[in-house]
């Protein structure tokens, strides 16, 4: 759900800039923002049980790590850029600086959606069967 309104939202900025009248765009946008930041935070959630279950020191904990902060950082910005949408004009565009934001958001959010790909498809994290998931648990010398 974070993804499709975060998408969603962005859209609607960029949507703002090229209307006559961008109020409702920019006001859906900052409500898009919003439960992208509550539905990220229900998946933080069940995402750092997954996290427990991963063996330490080993590809998929170090893949799991970088994708969690990934989030976690994204969902901060998206707070942060609801936030700083509250006090503008109400019939005005977005403004660049939280166009920018969402861009630069969406585009960790994709680095972050890869290394939860590599965690699901190759790994097999919460998805597979041990056999599967015993390439992403192996603890290598190089490892420890």
């Amino acid at each position: 759900m974070p993804i499709g309104a975060w998408i969603a939202s962005f859209v609607f900025d960029v949507a703002s800039r090229v209307v006559e009248q961008p109020g409702f765009l920019a006001e859906g946008s900052r409500w898009l923002i919003a439960i992208g930041v509550l539905g990220a935070l229900a998946a933080a959630t069940v995402g750092f049980l997954d996290l427990l279950a991963i063996p330490p020191r080993t590809p998929a904990f170090r893949t799991a790590l970088v994708h969690m902060s990934l989030n976690l950082a994204v969902t901060a910005a998206y707070a942060i850029n609801f936030l700083i949408r509250g006090g503008r004009d109400a019939a005005a565009p977005v403004g660049w600086g939280a166009l920018a934001v969402s861009a630069v958001s969406l585009a960790a959010l994709s680095v972050s959606g890869y290394l939860g790909g590599k965690l699901a498809y190759r790994y097999g994290v919460r998805v597979a069967d041990e056999s599967t998931q015993a390439e992403g648990y192996r603890v290598t010398k190089e490892n420890t």
